[in-house]
C-alpha cells in the first residue's frame, strides 16, 4: 500500500519571535543551568503512564494495556466499545502530536498551528475539501457500528487531553507555545475518516504521469514519449492474475473461466482516434481518445482528442502553451505533504502469501513490507486488540499495524484470517480543461454555473485570509490555486471547432475519493472477517485507495481480490488531459465489484502483488490503468519462489525474511554485460570498472561495486535522457544550456540557446531511475546508434552518438563523482556511505537550526538494497543517493501459529522524541531483523514488561 505524512515544517522566516523559539527551545530540551531542570521535566511530562491504574469515564468495565519490552500495546476489553475508547486513549498517550497535525493538514488548518507559511497549503487542501467529504461521509454512508466505533475511539482520546496542558501532551506543543498560543482541540469522529483521504491522495494513481506526459511534449516528439513509457512486458513480468476472466454467462469475474479476449488493447487506448494536428510545435499529437497517433486498440470510435503538437483534433484543444501552467500545477502538487512518500514510479510495497503446500509449516505463510517515506515516527502503529471472549457484543481479536488516529487495525491477523496490502495504482483521476466565461463553463451546448463554496483559513499570528473554491461537475477547480494556472491555455492556438479561448482555459480535477465512500466500515468488517466470503465483503466497501488486497486462512487457503471504486471512461485513457467541455469524456460510472479480478487457491500455490499489472489488459475487458509499476521486483519475488519450491523444496519462515532483505540490482544484469566490454584506457576509470567484475548485482551496504555501478546507472539517465528533458520535471536548481522550445534554427546557433534551470523537488525529479527507466533502457540497449545515446559536448568531454560512447562518459562522470563524494581510493567505497537514511521528526526536525535538527532527528544509517529491488530502500537517480522512501514495516505471518510470526516497525511504537521506544527498532530493521510478533494470551503475557489498567 502503501508517498510523507511529513507535516509541514515551521518555516524560518528571520523573525525575531523564531529567533526566540530557537533559543528556548535549545534551552528547554538541552538545558543550560537552571534550563537544565526545567528542560528535563518539560520532556518526561508528556511521556506516557504505562503501569499502575488509570480512570477512564465511559468505560463498562476494567481495561487491561499490556506492553512488551518495545512498548508495543496489546489492549484486553469486555466489550467493542472499551475496546476502542482504549485504544484511542493509548494512541494519543504515544502519538497524538502525529495526530493533531494530521488532522490540521486534512482539514487545510495548517496555518493555525503554523502561521502564513502554510496558507498556499491550506488553500488547496481546502479547494480538495478533504474534511467535508469525510463529513458527508460520516453523515450518510457509514454504517451505525462503525459510527460507534469511531465514536468512543474519539472519547478516549479526549480523555487523555482532558486537564493536560500542551507542554504535557508532547514536547513539541512546548516549543509550539512560544509563538503561537495554541491549545489542541477535543478530537472528533471526522477526524478519523479524514486521514482516509489523505491516504487516498498519495495512492491516487496516474496523476503525475499524466501531468508529466504533457510537459514532456514542449521538448519531445510522439514517438520520444512513447518510448520513455513504454508497453508493460507481460511476456516477462507475470501479473498479479495470470488465471480466469470474466464469465460470459454470468458477467462475474471467474478465477476459473478463460479470458474473453474482449480486451481494451494495450496500445494506450480503448479506440482508434487520430490526432492528426496542424501546429508547429514538437512531434505529432496524442489524442486523448485513448489513442497515441493511429493506435490499434480493439475498440472503435475515433473521439476527441487534445492535440500536442500545437494543432486541434475534432472539438479538441491545443496544449502548446499549456505545458507552463501544468507545471506550475504539478508545482502545487508537489507543496501539498505527501503523507505516504514520492509519487513516482519507484512507490510501492510488497506482498506474498504461499500455500502450506509449498511451506515447511504446512499453513500458508504471508509477508508483506508497504514502501513509504521515511518518516520519524513511523506512520505504522503496532497493536493488538483482544476481546476477553469474543462475542456478539465484543467481536475482535486483531493485531498487526494501524495509524495513530484511526481505530481498528489496517493491515494484520486475527485469529482466523491474515492480509496484507499493495497500491492496486488504478487510475482513479483525471484532469480536465474548462473553457470558463465569467461564472459559467460550458459544458456540450449549455454554458453551467459554478458551485461556489467560501472557505477562511485562520491565520495564527496574521489576519485571517478568505478564498473562493469554484467547483464544476467534473469536481474543484484546481488551477484557481495557482496564479500561472489561472491563465491555463491564454497562448494556445484552438481550432475552429474547439471553445473559444476567451480568458483561458481552467483545469479541474475528478478523483473518486471526492466521492463519499464506505472505506472506514471496510476497516472493521476486515478485522472480524472470519473466510474468503467475509474478507471479500470487506474488499467490496474498501473504494478508496484502491489496493491490491492478499489473504491466507487457517484451512490453509489463500487468496488475492482487486477491490476500489476505479472508473469507466466511455471516451480517453486518462493518459492526457481531456476536454471538459465534451460530455463524452465524463465518467459512465464504476467497474462492478463482481467483475474486478481476484484469484483462490491458484494452482500455482502463490501469489505475488508488487505494483506490478494486475492483469493482462489483452484480456481484461476494462481499463484499470496505463500506468503500472512494471513489475521489476514482483517477477523477482517470482523467481525466489519458483527457485525454493522446484524439485519438492519448501520455504520457511526464515527464508520469507531473507527474501525481504534481497539486494539484487535487476537493471544490473541488462547493463553490466555491456559496461564490462568497454575500452577505458584511463588507469583511474579502468581501476573502478574492475569493480564490477565478477560482482553478483547484490547491492550490499558494503558494496564498493554496488557504489559504482548505482553511480553509472544514474549518469547513463542524466545523459542519455535527463538532460533532453523540460525544466518542469528536472531537478530543481540544475541548469543547462538548451534550444529554445520554439526555436526552429540550428542548434549550434548560439542565439538559439537558453538558460533553464530545473524546478521539481530532489525526491520527485525525473529521470528518476525506477524500474519503468528500466524499460526504457531494455528497449533501446541492443541499439547502439539509437538517438537517445547522443549527448552534446561539455567543458571536458566530447559529444557521444553511441551507446558505448555514451556508457564510457557515464563510467568516467560516475568516477569522478564518487572521488569526491567517497574519495580516491575505490577499495574505501562502499553503496552504504552513499545510500543513507536520515529520519526526520516531524515538523520541528525538517526545517529549522542544525542544533534543533539534530536533537529532535536520528541517523544516518547506511543502508543495502535499491531502486526496485525486494529490498525496496529507494533513491531517486535524478536527486542523489539519499534514502526517499523505504519498506516501511515488514511482517511475516505464520497462518495458524500466530505466536511464531514476525514484525518489526521502521521507528518505534512512541512519538515522544527522547521516549526509550522512540527509535528503538531502527537498528534491527536496517539489518533485516524482525521480532517474535506476541498474539495469543499466554504469549502476550508472557512477553509484557508494563500493564496498564484503565478502570471505569
Amino acid at each position: 500500500m502503501p508517498a510523507n505524512t511529513a507535516p509541514p515544517s515551521v518555516k524560518k522566516k528571520g523573525r525575531r519571535a523564531r529567533l526566540i523559539v530557537i533559543v528556548l527551545v535549545l534551552a528547554l530540551v538541552a538545558g543550560v543551568g537552571y534550563g537544565a531542570f526545567w528542560g528535563v521535566s518539560t520532556v518526561r511530562a508528556s511521556f506516557p503512564q504505562t503501569t499502575g491504574k488509570v480512570t477512564l469515564k465511559g468505560l463498562s468495565g476494567p481495561v487491561d494495556v499490556r506492553r512488551d519490552s518495545y512498548g508495543v500495546p496489546q489492549i484486553y476489553a469486555n466489550s467493542d466499545a472499551d475496546l476502542f475508547r482504549a485504544q484511542g486513549y493509548v494512541q494519543a498517550q504515544d502519538r497524538f502530536w502525529e495526530m493533531d497535525v494530521r488532522r490540521h493538514m486534512t482539514a487545510g488548518r495548517l496555518s493555525e498551528m503554523f502561521g502564513k507559511g502554510q496558507v498556499k497549503t491550506d488553500t488547496f487542501l481546502r479547494t480538495l475539501d478533504w474534511r467535508g467529504v469525510a463529513q458527508r461521509e460520516y453523515d450518510t454512508v457509514l454504517s451505525a457500528e462503525t459510527k460507534k466505533y469511531l465514536q468512543a475511539y474519539a472519547d478516549g482520546v479526549n480523555e487523555y487531553l482532558k486537564g493536560r496542558d500542551g507542554k504535557d501532551i508532547s514536547v513539541e506543543y512546548a516549543a509550539l507555545s512560544f509563538t503561537n498560543d495554541y491549545t489542541p482541540e477535543k478530537w472528533t469522529p471526522v477526524d478519523s475518516v479524514a486521514w482516509l483521504k489523505a491516504m487516498a491522495w498519495d495512492l491516487r494513481g496516474n496523476m503525475k504521469d499524466e501531468i508529466d506526459r504533457s510537459l514532456l511534449t514542449s521538448r519531445l516528439s510522439e514517438q520520444e514519449i512513447k518510448d520513455l513509457y513504454p508497453a508493460y512486458p507481460y511476456d516477462r513480468n507475470k501479473p498479479v492474475v495470470s488465471e480466469g476472466g470474466i464469465d460470459p454467462v454470468t458477467g462475474a469475474y471467474d478465477p476459473g473461466a478463460q479470458p474473453t479476449g474482449d480486451s481494451a488493447g494495450t496500445d494506450g487506448g480503448t479506440g482508434t482516434g487520430t490526432g492528426t494536428g496542424t501546429g508547429t510545435g514538437t512531434g505529432g499529437s496524442v489524442g486523448t481518445d485513448g489513442s497515441t497517433g493511429t493506435g490499434t486498440g480493439t475498440g472503435t470510435g475515433t473521439g476527441t482528442g487534445i492535440s500536442t503538437d500545437g494543432g486541434t483534433d475534432e472539438a479538441g484543444a491545443a496544449t502548446q502553451g499549456f505545458e507552463a501552467q501544468l507545471g506550475a500545477l504539478s508545482g502545487t502538487l508537489d507543496e501539498i505533504p505527501s503523507l505516504l512518500g514520492p509519487n513516482g514510479s519507484g512507490i510501492g510495497s510488497n506482498s506474498w502469501v504461499v500455500s502450506g503446500k509449498y511451506t515447511t509449516t504446512g499453513k500458508p505463510l504471508l509477508a508483506n513490507d508497504p514502501h513509504l517515506a521515511p518518516q520519524l515516527p513511523s506512520l505504522w502503529y503496532q497493536m493488538g486488540l483482544h476481546c476477553r471472549s469474543v462475542s456478539a457484543t465484543c467481536k475482535y481479536d486483531v493485531a498487526g499495524y494501524t495509524f495513530a488516529g484511526l481505530p481498528g487495525v489496517i493491515i494484520g491477523h486475527n485469529k482466523e484470517i491474515a492480509w496484507g496490502f499493495t497500491n492496486l495504482g488504478a487510475d482513479v483521476t483525471d484532469l480536465y480543461l474548462e473553457k470558463v466565461s465569467g461564472d459559467t463553463y460550458q459544458y456540450g451546448s449549455e454554458k453551467k454555473k459554478f458551485k461556489i463554496r467560501e472557505e477562511t483559513i485562520k491565520v495564527a499570528g496574521g489576519a485571517s485570509r478568505e478564498i473562493t473554491v469554484r467547483s464544476t461537475d467534473h469536481g474543484p477547480v484546481v488551477s484557481d490555486r495557482n496564479s500561472e494556472l489561472e491563465k491555463v491555455g491564454e497562448k494556445a492556438p484552438v481550432g475552429d471547432v474547439a471553445p473559444d479561448r476567451g480568458t483561458g482555459y481552467a483545469v479541474s480535477l475528478e478523483w473518486t475519493a471526492l466521492q463519499p465512500g464506505k472505506s472506514m466500515d471496510a476497516v472493521f468488517e476486515l478485522n472480524r472477517a472470519k473466510d474468503f466470503a467475509g474478507f471479500r465483503k470487506a474488499a467490496e466497501h474498501f473504494e478508496v485507495p484502491s489496493q491490491n488486497l492478499i489473504y491466507a486462512d487457517e484451512k490453509g487457503n489463500i487468496g488475492y481480490q482487486a477491490p476500489g471504486r476505479i472508473p469507466v471512461r466511455a471516451e480517453g485513457d486518462g493518459r492526457m488531459p481531456a476536454p471538459g467541455w465534451d460530455p463524452k469524456y465524463k465518467w459512465k460510472g464504476y467497474i462492478p465489484f463482481d467483475e474486478l479480478p481476484y484469484e483462490y487457491n491458484p494452482e500455482r500455490g502463490y501469489i505475488v502483488t508488487a505494483n506490478q499489472a494486475v492483469v493482462n489488459a489483452e484480456k481484461y475487458p476494462y481499463l484499470l490503468t496505463e500506468d503500472w509499476g512494471y513489475g521489476a521486483r514482483s517477477q523477482r519475488i517470482n523467481d525466489l519462489i519458483e527457485s525454493k519450491t522446484k524439485d519438492g523444496g519448501k520455504i520457511s519462515t526464515d527464508d520469507m525474511q531473507t527474501m525481504q532483505m534481497d539486494n539484487t540490482s535487476e537493471i544490473a544484469k541488462v547493463l553490466m554485460p555491456y559496461l564490462l566490454k568497454i575500452d577505458v584506457p584511463d588507469p583511474a576509470i579502468r581501476e573502478a570498472q574492475k569493480l564490477l567484475e565478477g560482482w553478483d548485482y547484490t547491492q550490499e551496504p558494503d558494496s564498493g561495486a554496488a557504489a559504482y555501478f548505482n553511480a553509472v546507472w544514474r549518469n547513463v539517465l542524466k545523459l542519455a535522457f535527463g538532460n533532453k528533458l523540460p525544466k518542469e520535471v528536472r531537478v530543481k536548481g540544475e541548469c543547462l544550456n538548451v534550444r529554445s522550445a520554439d526555436s526552429t534554427g540550428p542548434v549550434d546557433g548560439q542565439d538559439q540557446l537558453v538558460r533553464e534551470c530545473g524546478q521539481r523537488d530532489p525526491e520527485e525529479a525525473q529521470p528518476d531511475g525506477g524500474d519503468r527507466w528500466y524499460e526504457v533502457v531494455r528497449g533501446i540497449i541492443k541499439d547502439e546508434d539509437n538517438s537517445w545515446w547522443s549527448s552534446p559536448k561539455s567543458r571536458k568531454d566530447a559529444a557521444t552518438t553511441t551507446r558505448d560512447g555514451l556508457l564510457k562518459r557515464a563510467m568516467t562522470d560516475a568516477r569522478w563523482e564518487l572521488t569526491a563524494k567517497l574519495g580516491k581510493d575505490v577499495s574505501s567505497w562502499s553503496w552504504g556511505r552513499l545510500h543513507q537514511l536520515q529520519l526526520e521528526n516531524q515538523t520541528l526536525g525538517t526545517e529549522g537550526p542544525g542544533f534543533l535538527k539534530e536533537m529532535l532527528n536520528r541517523g544516518p544509517w547506511n543502508l543495502g538494497g535499491g531502486e526496485a529491488a525486494v529490498n525496496a530502500t529507494g533513491w531517486n537517480a535524478a536527486g542523489g543517493y539519499e534514502v526517499v522512501w523505504v519498506p516501511s514495516m515488514r511482517m511475516v505471518v505464520n497462518v495458524g501459529e500466530w505466536d511464531k510470526s514476525r514484525w518489526i516497525n521502521l521507528t518505534g511504537a512512541s512519538g515522544h522524541a527522547y521516549g526509550a521506544h522512540y527509535t528503538d527498532q531502527t537498528d534491527k530493521w536496517a539489518k533485516g531483523e524482525l521480532l517474535d510478533w506476541a498474539y495469543t494470551p499466554n504469549a502476550v503475557q508472557s512477553a509484557t514488561k508494563d500493564t496498564l489498567t484503565l478502570e471505569p
